[in-house]
């Protein structure tokens, strides 16, 4: 049981690349991320042919969902925020799909650490070039100067990378080993009850996660944007907006 645990833990490679002489390791999460890039190319083709100034049908779905995702980050951001919104929902979209990928049989990239660990570095990347679009590079360089700015540089895009890789993977391991204790203890398909489980753990908890670490990175924009005088006040008041979504 345990063997079988620490064999659906480990990060496989996929397939080797041989390129100009070397051996490139491809990941499985890198795989299954050209997957979900696929699908979301797919799905996008789909729901936007045929666009009509009057809405029927799959256009009502998706302009509900894009409307909503607009509201959500423009509550936080505000109007100026609108210029950051394509990178926001495509990264929520992305993160979304990767923690659904286990209800299909794949294994979820955010499992992988170096997946997390890339997401919260392009997240805290794009955190400090709003704070250079909106206040320019001087003042960008001179926030430096204050020794909890450098700190949040490493404290930030840890937290983010940790704790969605230790919430999908938590997720995982519990799924896993229910899977096992039906199949092995029990002695009976893993059938019927794991699925009710599984609501939670890869669906609920999946898009919750998703939901997090944006709603974080759109928190963290929010206060690089804001000048400092005026910027304790409206981000205590995005907070309350955001948190009373939730």
């Amino acid at each position: 049981m345990a063997e079988e645990l620490m064999e659906g833990l480990e990060n496989h490679t996929a397939f080797t690349l041989h390129l100009f002489g070397l051996d490139i390791p491809i990941a499985e999460s890198c795989v299954v991320t050209w997957i979900i890039m696929a699908v979301v190319v797919l799905l996008s083709i789909i729901f936007t042919h045929g666009l009509k100034k009057v809405p029927t049908g799959k256009q009502c779905i998706i302009e509900g969902i894009v409307g909503w995702l607009d509201k959500l980050f423009l509550d936080i951001l505000g109007e100026k925020g609108r210029k950051y919104l394509s990178f926001l929902e495509t990264l929520i979209i992305y993160i979304a799909f990767a923690n659904l990928m286990g209800l299909f049989g794949f294994v979820p990239p955010t499992k992988d650490i170096n997946v997390t660990a890339a997401l919260a570095g392009i997240a805290i990347i794009f955190v400090q070039l709003s704070f250079i679009i909106e206040k320019g590079p001087l003042k960008w360089l001179k926030s430096f100067l204050n020794p909890i700015n450098v700190l949040d540089l490493v404290t930030r895009p840890l937290s983010l990378c940790m704790r969605l890789f230790g919430n999908v993977l938590g997720a995982f391991v519990v799924m896993e080993l229910i899977k096992l204790a039906f199949t092995t203890v029990i002695g009976v398909p893993a059938i019927g009850v794991p699925v009710i489980f599984s609501a939670y753990f890869d669906i609920f908890d999946g898009l919750l996660q998703a939901y997090i670490f944006v709603f974080l990175t759109t928190l963290y924009m929010t206060e690089a944007m804001e000048e400092e005088e005026h910027g304790g006040k409206k981000l205590k008041k995005a907070k309350k907006a955001a948190t009373s979504r939730r």
